[in-house]
């Protein structure tokens, strides 16, 4: 099965588990989304590749307990499909998270398509308009003004 392809059950193949903890992590285009595979302390997650802040890339974030950390703003994002580790610092369910399912040595992703989140917003072509002009604006010099 090629990487990428949907089986009849709605899963999508993004690899072989060992090639995958190899790569640690690895971005892929599934159905228009790009989603973001991490193998982080035996656990692997899945999560839509852009902060949902500002649209930041978090392939590069650091990674605390079961959470990612935004590399531009530092935000925390939970990486658990329910919400922050610690409830009552949490801002809620910001950041889109699929369920991984491994099946004789392969992974498979199912979307989440349980409402909206705010991570939806840089899936779409006005957030990739939006990505575009802040990496235009970091290479240039100038200040963001999402804070």
């Amino acid at each position: 099965m090629e990487v990428g392809a949907q089986a009849a059950d709605g899963l999508y193949f993004v690899g072989m588990k060992e090639e995958l903890i190899a790569a640690k992590r690895t971005v892929l285009t599934l159905d228009g989304r790009d989603v973001l595979l991490i193998h982080h302390q035996g656990e692997f997650y899945a999560i839509d590749c852009y902060c949902y802040h500002a649209g930041t890339s978090l392939q590069n974030g650091d990674m605390s307990q079961r959470c990612i950390i935004c590399p531009k703003h530092k935000y925390k994002i939970s990486l658990s499909p329910v919400t922050a580790p610690l409830r009552w610092f949490s801002k809620g369910v910001k950041q889109r998270v699929h369920q991984l399912t491994e099946r004789q040595g392969a992974l498979f992703i199912r979307l989440s398509g349980s409402g909206w989140v705010e991570s939806d917003y840089y899936q779409g072509e006005q957030g990739r308009v939006a990505r575009e002009r802040a990496a235009s604006k970091d290479s240039g010099g100038e200040e963001d003004s999402t804070e």
